[in-house]
């Protein structure tokens, strides 16, 4: 953004709306690393307090990813920045520790752990979480794919056609298995549905889904998407033509 295209911004944007969007943003950032780890509302607050990074309490939690947390205190992003820098550092350090302390969180983490990353290969922070919130900074990559709730049933078809490439769930079910990256049970079962054609993924959840989805992509020799956006690009050419309001006639 330049600068006068941010001091447009301020001018035209109310600051109940910036908090409000900042507010959804947030939402949406919460979901999607919880959807993406696997975990439930209890896994941040019980490493916070595991590892004293500060006060997060799990219905905070909850009501963030709901977007119902109108005015978190600061020790919230405190908890949430340090918290996820602990998770880009990797698990080696606090390992001893948390297997001390709080067995079954680290059994949960060795499952998943993956931070928020910024744009500079960064864990984002306390300061860059709560400018999230209050409206004054966007997601970072790969937390906003923008997939619309009404495309994300035939964007789950399209991609079962691009991952099986023209095979029956039968023939190809090994191969896609083996490739898809995750380990959590519940995830494994919601990709081979998804597959084999029983259910669609949800906006959500293909928002949560997505870094993983390009990755068995990539491990299937995919061609047309090298960059998780690219691979979006790709899936949505796959989607039936749908005129826009701009189609349609006067």
């Amino acid at each position: 953004m330049t600068k006068g295209e941010a001091v447009s911004d301020h001018v035209t944007k109310g600051y109940r709306d910036r908090l409000d969007e900042g507010r959804r943003a947030m939402a949406h950032l919460i979901h999607v690393w919880h959807e993406r780890n696997g975990w439930s509302h209890k896994v941040l607050p019980a490493l916070a307090d595991a590892l004293d990074l500060g006060r997060v309490h799990n219905s905070q939690i909850s009501n963030l990813r709901n977007g119902k947390l109108a005015s978190p205190g600061p020790e919230v992003f405190l908890a949430l920045g340090q918290a996820n820098a602990i998770l880009d550092a990797g698990l080696d350090p606090i390992q001893d520790h948390l297997a001390e302390v709080h067995p079954d969180l680290l059994k949960v983490l060795k499952v998943s752990a993956v931070p928020v990353i910024s744009a500079n290969g960064k864990p984002l922070g306390a300061g860059q979480l709560l400018e999230i919130f209050v409206g004054l900074a966007p997601l970072p990559p790969g937390f906003d794919w923008r997939i619309d709730p009404m495309e994300a049933a035939a964007l789950s078809a399209a991609l079962a056609d691009c991952l099986c490439r023209g095979q029956s769930w039968r023939q190809c079910r090994d191969q896609l298995m083996s490739a898809y990256p995750v380990g959590k049970t519940q995830r494994r079962e919601r990709f081979a549905a998804v597959m084999a054609g029983l259910r669609d993924y949800s906006a959500e959840e293909l928002d949560g889904e997505f870094l993983d989805l390009h990755a068995t992509y990539l491990s299937l020799d995919g061609q047309n998407g090298a960059t998780p956006a690219a691979f979006l690009d790709e899936l949505r050419r796959r989607l039936p033509f749908k005129a826009t309001l701009s189609d349609q006639p006067e």
